[in-house]
């Protein structure tokens, strides 16, 4: 049974952002329920199929929101998608699904699907050999950008110039992501570097942010600064195609604006926060995503 106006929130600590969207949901007439994915788990004692889920009396939640999926293990991060997988089987509104999170948590498949759907991006390989990996970033012929294939908030990435040997398969897990460094535009003039984030909810551009810095990382989390930018231009059009591209109902595209003046698609993120583009630009981010659920729990109502 579906608890139709109840609404989980995945995160791995109740924060801003939580607390945010919980307050958004309630307004919506929703009822919001913070927990961790750790807390939960399938529960087939009697011989069917179903979950358990903190505070719901053996029932499911209308939707699941999904903030943050905590670190673990490979077996907990697999059960934890697959949980998603099963809530979604089961009728529950999952936002963002497994399929989306899991095409966004690898970079290297987030890439090819970008490439896939025609989208610009930078030129990168992903590879598991060494001698492969450094050959490729060789034939970039310019600086490159190494990357964790599991990673946020600019934790982790290191620019190498041409010569640079790459570091042993162990400090990168064994896997290589190597993505072409493109110059924003403008750079060499000001010292330092800008990107785009552009937030997208429901095949809508709802905001964006030109995110400054004096170095090259452009992270608000690494110290970059954020100022408001349009959401009708060829940067928040190509993040919807890109929030497209992975099945992403809600996301953080993040783009470059090249020395030529053409606009490459960086990463998309689907659990992106919210919090500085918030502040840059004055949107209620919470408020949108809570809308955009209250729509989908009401189209779920009439079908």
């Amino acid at each position: 049974m579906i608890v139709e106006d109840a609404v989980v929130i995945f995160t791995e600590k109740a924060d801003w952002h939580s607390h945010g969207l919980a307050a958004a949901l309630s307004r919506e007439g929703l009822r919001p329920h913070i927990l961790s994915m750790a807390e939960c788990g399938f529960d087939l004692a009697t011989g069917r199929p179903g979950l358990r889920v903190p505070g719901l009396a053996g029932r499911l939640p209308g939707a699941i929101f999904v903030r943050l999926i905590p670190s673990g293990t490979t077996e907990q991060i697999t059960s934890r998608l697959g949980l998603l997988h099963a809530a979604a089987s089961l009728g529950v509104a999952v936002v963002n699904d497994a399929r989306a999170i899991e095409a966004c948590v690898d970079k290297g498949m987030t890439t090819f699907r970008l490439a896939a759907a025609g989208l610009p991006t930078p030129r990168s390989v992903v590879l598991e050999r060494r001698d492969d990996a450094q050959a490729a970033f060789e034939s970039f012929g310019g600086d490159a950008v190494l990357k964790p294939l599991f990673g946020a908030q600019g934790k982790g990435i290191v620019r190498l110039a041409q010569g640079d040997a790459l570091p042993t398969p162990e400090e990168v897990g064994g896997v290589y992501y190597l993505q072409e460094f493109v110059a924003s535009r403008g750079s060499s003039a000001s010292g330092g570097a800008h990107d785009w984030r552009v937030f997208v909810v429901d095949g809508r551009a709802v905001g964006a942010m030109i995110r400054r810095s004096s170095g090259w990382i452009t992270n608000i989390f690494q110290g970059a600064e954020g100022e408001p930018a349009a959401i009708d231009g060829e940067a928040a059009a190509l993040a919807v195609r890109a929030a497209a591209a992975v099945g992403a109902a809600y996301a953080g595209v993040d783009l470059i604006e090249a020395e030529d003046g053409r606009f490459l698609v960086l990463e998309v993120n689907s659990m992106p926060a919210w919090k500085g583009l918030a502040k840059a630009t004055g949107v209620d981010v919470a408020a949108l995503l809570a809308r955009d659920l209250a729509r989908r729990l009401a189209r779920a109502d009439a079908a």
